[in-house]
C-alpha cells in the first residue's frame, strides 16, 4: 500500500475511539466498587482455570470496546489515493538538413569518414529529444526528404541509417536543401521551429539560391543553425582509380582540396537568429549537437493529482461483526453485572 496516498476524509471521527477506554474504565469501576459480583453463566465456565474465568467474563465489554474504536475509524473515511500524473508538451520541430555530396567521403574524421560520424551524432541528438518531433532532409546536387517531422524515434533512426553518398547526383545545393527544410516545417503550430543545416561545402548547384531560402526562413520565423563540417584545404579523400592497363579499379587515397563557404553559412545563421559552428573533428561536431540540444529546450509542464476510493466498508463490516459478537457473548451470559 502507498502509505503517502492514504488519508481519513473526516478525521474528527478518530475522537470517537477515546470512548473505547473510557467504556473499559467504567466497567471497571463498576465491579471494583459494587456490593457483589453476579456471574450468571458461571455454569458453564465450570472446570475451566480461574485465570479464565477473569477474561471471559469481560469478553463482552472488550470486544464492544474494539468495535467502537472500528467503527470510528469507518466514520472517518479511510481513503487511498493512485497518483495521477498529466504531462502538457509544448515541443521543439526540428529538421536536420544533411550533406550527402562526394565531399563528405573525406576522413579527416578518423577513424570514420564525415558521414559516418555526422550519421552517429544525428542519432544521439534524435534519441536525446523524445518530446519533439524532428524530421530529416537530404541534399547534394538536389534535395530528398528522408523523413518528415515526427516523435518516432525508431522510423527516423531507420531513415538516416538509410541515408549514404551518391544517393542523389553529386554537388551541394544549400539553397535547394534549406528551401526543402523549410517545406517539412511550412504546417507546423510548434512554438519553436529549427533547421539544422549541416555541410562540408560551398553552393555550386540548385534551382535556389541560398540568400532567397534565407529570406524565407526569416518570414517563417524559422531558426537555422549552421555547422560547418570539417578542415579546410587539403583532406584525404578515397578514390575509385582504374587501371589503364588491366582494368581493375582499385580504391586509393589522395590529397583534395576542399572548401567551406563560412561567410555564406554565418550569413544564414545570423538572419534567422541562429548560430553557426564549425565542427573540424568527431568530438567538436559532438559538443555541437549538445549545444543546440541545449539551446532548443522543449516546454513541459507536469499536473500530478490523485484518485482516491473509499476504504470504510470493509472496515463498517468488521465494526459490526465486531458488535455482533459482543451481543452473542452477552446473551449466553457471559457478563459482569452488580448484585
Amino acid at each position: 500500500m502507498d502509505w503517502a496516498g492514504f488519508r481519513f476524509q473526516d478525521p474528527v471521527w478518530l475522537w470517537a475511539a477515546l470512548l473505547a477506554p473510557l467504556v473499559l474504565a467504567a466497567t471497571w469501576l463498576r465491579e471494583r466498587h459494587g456490593r457483589a459480583i453476579v456471574f450468571p453463566g458461571a455454569t458453564r465456565l465450570r472446570g475451566a482455570p480461574k485465570g479464565w474465568r477473569v477474561r471471559l467474563r469481560h469478553a463482552p465489554v472488550v470486544t464492544a470496546a474494539l468495535g467502537l474504536v472500528a467503527a470510528s475509524v469507518a466514520l472517518a473515511r479511510p481513503q487511498q489515493g493512485s497518483l495521477k500524473e498529466q504531462v502538457t508538451t509544448r515541443g521543439v520541430d526540428i529538421v536536420v538538413a544533411l550533406d550527402v555530396s562526394g565531399s563528405m567521403a573525406a576522413e579527416d574524421f578518423q577513424p570514420l569518414n564525415r558521414i559516418s560520424v555526422a550519421k552517429e551524432v544525428v542519432a544521439e541528438f534524435v534519441k536525446h529529444r523524445p518530446d519533439d518531433r524532428i524530421g530529416l532532409v537530404v541534399f547534394a546536387a538536389k534535395s530528398l526528404t528522408k523523413s518528415p517531422p515526427t516523435t518516432d524515434a525508431a522510423v527516423l533512426l531507420r531513415q538516416l541509417d538509410d541515408v549514404h553518398l551518391d544517393m542523389l547526383p553529386d554537388g551541394t545545393a544549400i539553397g535547394s536543401g534549406l528551401a526543402t527544410a523549410l517545406t517539412r516545417l511550412r504546417h507546423s503550430k510548434a512554438r519553436s521551429r529549427v533547421i539544422v543545416l549541416v555541410t562540408d561545402g560551398a553552393n555550386n548547384s540548385g534551382e535556389i539560391d541560398p540568400v532567397t531560402a534565407t529570406d524565407l526562413a526569416k518570414a517563417m520565423e524559422v531558426r537555422v543553425y549552421t555547422i560547418g563540417v570539417g578542415r579546410g584545404g587539403q583532406v584525404p579523400m578515397p578514390m575509385r582509380v582504374q587501371d589503364p592497363f588491366t582494368g581493375q579499379v582499385t580504391r586509393r587515397t589522395v590529397m583534395t582540396e576542399v572548401e567551406i563557404d563560412e561567410d555564406l553559412l554565418k550569413k544564414i545563421a545570423d538572419r534567422t537568429g541562429g548560430e553557426f559552428f564549425r565542427a573540424t573533428d568527431s568530438a567538436s561536431l559532438r559538443n555541437i549537437f549538445d549545444r543546440i540540444d541545449h539551446l532548443e529546450k522543449s516546454e513541459i509542464k507536469l499536473a500530478a493529482f490523485r484518485r482516491y476510493r473509499e476504504l470504510y466498508f470493509p472496515v463498517l463490516l468488521t465494526s459490526a461483526a465486531i458488535f455482533s459478537l459482543s451481543g452473542a457473548l452477552w446473551v449466553v451470559g457471559l457478563r459482569v453485572a452488580p448484585a
